[in-house]
C-alpha cells in the first residue's frame, strides 16, 4: 500500500487511474510497440479524465491538485508495460507544460498551458544539444533579437515528443554571454524553420524522439517565456520535479517487474540462488522507494530538496537497470510467456541512468552539497 505522504483521496485517485490505465492503455501496449508510435489521441483519453492537468488551478482548466497527484500518475503510468507511452505522456505533463505554468504570462497560458491541458496540443521540452547533454551551460542554438521577436538557429537531440509536439518549449542563448548567462526560453510552434527527424533507439519504441533542426525560425516577442536571459534559473526549477518523476517511475517500475516475475516464476519449486536473488531484488525496490518517497515529501513541504532528490534519482536509475536483468535471468527466455515485458522493461530502464541528468552529473551535484 502507499505510504504517506498520500492521503485517502490520492489513494482514490490511484485506483481510479490503474483501472484505466489496465483496461484502456495496456491492452494496446504492444502493437504500439511494434508500431514504434502511439496515437496522438491517447492525450485526449487522458484529458477526458482529467489526468493531463491533476496538478494544475482550476482557473486554467486543470484539476486543482498538487505534485502529490501528479506523482501518483507517474508511478501507476510504470504500469502500462510500454517505457515509450509513459515517457510521451510524462514528458508532455512533468517537464514540458510546468515552465508556462510556472513562468508564463496569462496570455501565454492561455494560448499553450489550457489546450495542452485539454490534450489538444502537445507539448515537448527542447534542452539537449548534439554538443551539449547535461552540460546546459554548452547550449549553443542561438536566438537573434530581430523586429516584431527572433530568428532562431540551431539544433536540439533526443526530445521526446520532438516530432508530434505543436510547440516546443525550447532552451536558447540570447546573448553572446559565455556559460550559464545568456539563456532564456522560447515557446517555439511547430512551422516553417522547425523540422523533425525520428530517431530509433534501444528502448521506448512507442515514443516519438527526436533531432530538431532549427533553420530562421521565426518567434514572436511575445513568446519569450519568463525574463530574457534568465533562463537557466527556469532549467534548473524544473529538474527537481524531472528527476522526482523518473525516480517515482523507476521504483514503480521495478515493483511491476519484480511482480511480474513472481508470476512467471509461480509456484514452481526455486533454489536457494533464486530465493536469495528475489529477496535482494524486493530489498532494492524498498530501499529506493523510501528514499524517493522521502524526498518527495521534502518537495512537498516546500522544503529544500535538492540533495535528497538527487540521491533519489542516482539510486533509482541504475537500480532499475540491474533489477530488470536480475528478473530475466531468473525468469529465463520463454516465447510462451510474457517475458518479452522484462525484455522491454530491461531496454526501457537503460535511459534512467543518462536522462534528466546523467549519474555523473547527479554525483557533482550530490559533492558539492557536501562541500566538496
Amino acid at each position: 500500500m502507499p505510504i504517506p505522504p498520500f492521503t485517502a483521496s490520492h489513494d482514490g485517485l490511484r485506483r481510479e487511474i490503474r483501472e484505466f490505465i489496465r483496461s484502456e492503455v495496456r491492452p494496446h501496449a504492444d502493437e504500439w510497440e511494434r508500431d514504434r508510435w502511439f496515437p496522438d489521441e491517447l492525450f485526449g483519453w487522458f484529458a477526458q479524465r482529467g489526468y493531463l492537468g491533476l496538478k494544475y488551478p482550476r482557473s486554467h482548466g486543470g484539476a486543482g491538485g498538487d505534485y502529490l497527484d501528479d506523482a501518483v500518475l507517474a508511478e501507476e503510468l510504470a504500469g502500462c508495460a510500454s517505457g515509450g507511452v509513459a515517457a510521451g505522456i510524462g514528458a508532455h505533463i512533468g517537464i514540458a507544460t510546468p515552465p508556462i505554468w510556472k513562468f508564463g504570462s496569462d496570455q501565454q497560458k492561455r494560448d499553450y498551458l489550457e489546450p495542452a491541458i485539454r490534450g489538444e496540443r502537445i507539448a515537448a521540452l527542447a534542452i539537449t544539444e548534439p554538443d551539449a547533454g547535461s552540460d546546459v551551460a554548452s547550449i549553443r542554438t542561438f536566438a537573434r533579437e530581430v523586429d516584431g521577436g527572433f530568428l532562431v538557429n540551431g539544433a536540439k537531440l533526443y526530445i521526446t515528443n520532438g516530432v508530434r509536439a505543436d510547440f516546443l518549449v525550447t532552451a536558447v542563448k540570447t546573448s553572446g554571454e559565455g556559460g550559464h548567462h545568456g539563456l532564456s526560453f522560447l515557446i517555439i510552434e511547430r512551422g516553417q524553420g522547425v523540422r523533425s527527424t525520428k530517431l530509433d533507439k534501444l528502448g521506448w519504441h512507442a515514443s516519438d524522439t527526436a533531432e530538431i533542426a532549427f533553420e530562421d525560425a521565426e518567434v514572436p516577442a511575445e513568446n519569450l517565456l519568463g525574463e530574457r536571459d534568465r533562463g537557466f534559473y527556469l532549467i534548473m526549477a524544473n529538474f527537481q520535479w524531472e528527476r522526482l518523476l523518473m525516480a517515482l517511475g523507476s521504483v514503480a517500475g521495478m515493483q511491476a517487474g519484480f511482480e511480474l516475475t513472481l508470476e512467471l516464476v509461480g509456484s514452481r519449486s526455486v533454489g536457494q540462488t533464486t530465493r536469495h536473488a528475489l529477496a535482494e531484488v524486493a530489498t532494492t525496490i524498498e530501499v529506493g522507494r523510501a528514499l524517493t518517497y522521502h524526498a518527495l515529501r521534502l518537495f512537498h513541504a516546500g522544503i529544500d530538496a535538492v540533495a535528497e532528490v538527487t540521491m533519489a534519482k542516482l539510486a533509482t536509475q541504475r537500480a532499475a537497470c540491474d533489477t530488470a536483468a536480475r528478473c530475466l535471468e531468473i525468469v529465463g527466455l520463454d516465447p510462451g510467456t510474457d517475458t518479452h515485458l522484462l525484455e522491454r522493461h530491461l531496454r526501457d530502464a537503460r535511459l534512467g541512468p543518462i536522462g534528466g541528468g546523467t549519474d555523473e552529473i547527479m554525483k557533482e551535484i550530490l559533492g558539492k552539497t557536501l562541500g566538496l
